[in-house]
């Protein structure tokens, strides 16, 4: 009976035996990223031994790469988006001031072409390797009816830790503090449909071989700039910090209030930092008004960074591409203002 029902499953769309061979190769990838704390990732759950902290508070957070996959699938290069997940999860955990310690991926497609898993979980091993985290485990499934073919969904699920004390979340934010602006490197993760929409990528795929002056390169090579890894650059400087927002989805409208007490305003300089040139393409492709941009893209601008006035010198020495692109005042709501 084993042998017809495997032939069953497979003529459904499920392939076991190249699932089972794609699903060892990523094991043999993931092995290279674990440090000493892994104890074993080979059970129905992966295990990590949680050492040398005083009062340790577990981050989590998960994620997606959202609509830029849709562009790395088109250009069949997939493993940026793979360095894309694990940064921008690792990024979010950075905001409360943790370190990553373990990462976990899930890879869904219609049907498994191994090629492509292994380029995007290649990028996941190598972000992992880059900011010490290790990736103990994931799922990777086959659905067929569910996805069309050439497309996938890729998610991340990160832990870190941070103790307690030096938990970030911006409770000590008062009126006169100044944020601090670090670049991003283009899009990032978020905004994809709406560029998209914008240069008529779905309809015309060619378009992202054309090239453009002020970009310096193709719209596909500008799209699939990897999403910028904040870590190894604040590390140093969490305990000059009194908030860090990851300017994704939402832009600066959507994620600089999550940081700030009730009472109190952010206001962004937007004439401090230069815009990148793909966010004035899109605007001015699209006729997208100034106000909605800052509402969905991070127009430049990856991370923000709160801090006292007198600690501006010192984070800008070791940051020296940081930027100050604003302040805090006193608000009735809080909120951000950009002018």
């Amino acid at each position: 009976m084993e042998p017809t029902t495997k032939k069953a499953y497979a003529l459904a769309g499920v392939d076991i035996h190249v699932a089972d061979t794609v699903k060892k190769r990523i094991a043999q990838q993931a092995r290279t990223t674990f440090g000493r704390n892994v104890i074993g990732s080979e059970f129905f759950g992966s295990m990590f031994r949680l050492r040398g902290y005083r009062e340790p508070v577990l981050v989590s957070s998960t994620d997606g790469v959202g609509t830029k996959l849709r562009i790395a699938s088109l250009l069949g290069k997939n493993d940026t988006v793979g360095r894309d997940i694990v940064n921008h999860c690792v990024n979010d955990i950075l905001c409360c001031g943790a370190e990553p310690l373990f990462f976990l991926d899930y890879i869904a497609m219609g049907k498994l072409v191994p090629e492509q898993v292994e380029a995007i979980v290649s990028g996941i091993v190598q972000a992992c390797r880059e900011t010490g985290c290790s990736l103990v485990g994931g799922e990777t499934a086959e659905m067929p009816g569910i996805y069309s073919q050439g497309n996938y969904d890729l998610v991340g699920f990160i832990v870190g830790v941070v103790e307690k004390k030096g938990i970030l979340d911006g409770s000590s934010i008062a009126p006169d503090d100044v944020i601090l602006g670090l670049p991003s490197s283009g899009l990032h993760t978020n905004g994809y449909s709406l560029a998209r929409k914008v240069f008529g990528i779905d309809a015309n795929p060619s378009c992202l071989n054309k090239s453009y002056p002020e970009l310096g390169k193709t719209l596909g090579e500008e799209l699939l700039r990897v999403h910028l890894c904040y870590y190894p650059q604040l590390k140093p400087v969490l305990p000059l910090a009194k908030g860090i927002a990851h300017i994704t989805g939402g832009g600066f409208v959507g994620n600089i209030p999550r940081i700030l007490p009730e009472g109190l305003v952010a206001h962004v300089r937007k004439d401090s930092w230069d815009i990148l040139p793909i966010f004035r393409l899109i605007q001015r492709e699209g006729d997208i008004k100034e106000e909605e941009m800052y509402q969905v893209f991070n127009m430049g601008i990856g991370m923000a960074i709160v801090c006292s006035p007198q600690r501006v010198a010192k984070i800008v020495s070791v940051l020296p591409q940081a930027k100050v692109i604003g302040e805090i005042n006193k608000g009735k709501d809080k909120g951000v203002i950009i002018g």
